[in-house]
């Protein structure tokens, strides 16, 4: 370190426009490394062309991967996709191809180019063949970052609840077992409402699923999270996520979504709570979120122009009264649809018996 920042600074004698020239030390290491790529690639280039001239399949598509290898360690990753797909026309198994996905989905997820990776999770989940637990377990993890990247949260919390145990440390250089548990939870709390939480998918696959189970006792806080969450905890709930929220900002896949994700959580705990009411008191509800009357007023106004609460606000006596639906009326609605149905469904019944009475129906030719 003391080489490189003294390669940087500026040189006492010199002007302040001057540097001092970079060690020789640090030149000669850095043309010993260029000379040994060199050397490796022409030798690769040359095995290479030996293997297309007698078309050696295996040798060839192991050449391939190898000059992936060596774009991808010194980071070309445009060039490195390229020769990981290259490899396509000369897999003969469905190992081979699923190798061959994985090294493209490797990259692309580097390149932020996602289209690639929903294009490659799908090739290799045609591979039935050649599929494991572990590689299941990283093409769901895959998929799931894409969906993320998409902004489709719904179908990313799909993805990285359907993740199995078998995963483990096995997919380090993408995602950890810990962000797995960390985005399956934000973006399913995110994206399903409330009877999709509790009757289909909250209860029977992430509290009580085994396999997801496993993911959330790596994160303490999150599990907490989401027992606060289940439980109308809400304070406690927003108070885990503030915690959380600054190492999410740096986290590399999560960072653009950290704002979005949080904002319709607390909409949607906004909401939980004051569904089962016709008349909230703003000073209580402020409290069970720990946070200000004036705030949270500003909050609900927003969620009551968007059409997302049915309720008005009365500001002076800091009262929000939901508005129901008469629900008079929509009985009497659901009543005149189904008297309408059942008369069409009757008139078709009696058109049909005619017909067949009076020996109107069309018969199939026969075939011979």
């Amino acid at each position: 370190m003391k080489a490189i920042r003294s390669a940087t600074a500026p040189s006492s004698a010199a002007s302040s426009s001057t540097s001092r020239p970079m060690p020789r030390s640090i030149q000669a290491a850095r043309r010993l490394r260029a000379s040994s790529s060199s050397r490796i690639k022409e030798k690769l280039e040359n095995e290479l062309n030996a293997y297309r001239t007698n078309l050696i399949k295996e040798s060839t598509r192991m050449g391939y991967n190898d000059f992936g290898d060596i774009f991808y360690a010194h980071g070309r990753l445009g060039e490195a996709f390229k020769n990981y797909v290259r490899t396509r026309d000369y897999c003969t198994t469905p190992k081979h191809i699923i190798h061959m996905c994985l090294n493209a989905i490797l990259v692309s997820i580097e390149m932020v180019q996602f289209t690639h990776v929903t294009s490659y999770v799908g090739k290799a989940e045609q591979a039935v063949d050649g599929l494991d637990p572990v590689t299941i377990a990283k093409l769901r993890c895959a998929a799931g970052l894409s969906h993320l990247e998409g902004i489709k949260y719904k179908l990313a919390a799909r993805k990285f609840l359907e993740v199995g145990p078998e995963l483990g440390n096995n997919y380090t250089e993408i995602i950890a077992p810990q962000d797995v548990a960390t985005y399956g939870t934000l973006c399913a709390l995110a994206s399903f409402d409330r009877s999709e939480l509790k009757a289909s998918f909250y209860l029977s696959k992430v509290i009580d699923n085994t396999n997801f189970r496993n993911f959330l006792e790596l994160v303490p806080e999150i599990r907490e999270l989401i027992n606060d969450f289940y439980t109308s905890h809400y304070a406690s709930c927003l108070e885990y996520l503030g915690n959380l929220k600054t190492n999410l900002l740096l986290d590399i896949h999560l960072h653009d979504h950290v704002e979005t994700l949080y904002e319709q959580i607390r909409n949607k705990a906004l909401i939980q709570y004051t569904l089962p009411f016709v008349s909230v008191d703003l000073n209580m509800m402020a409290n069970a979120f720990n946070t200000s009357v004036t705030g949270l007023e500003k909050e609900l106004e927003a969620l009551i122009t968007n059409d997302q609460i049915q309720a008005r606000i009365d500001s002076h006596n800091k009262i929000l009264y939901a508005r129901h639906a008469d629900q008079r009326y929509g009985t009497f609605q659901r009543a005149l649809q189904t008297g309408n149905e059942f008369d069409r469904e009757l008139r078709a019944m009696l058109l049909r018996a005619n017909l067949i009475k009076h020996d109107y129906n069309l018969k199939a030719p026969w075939k011979y």
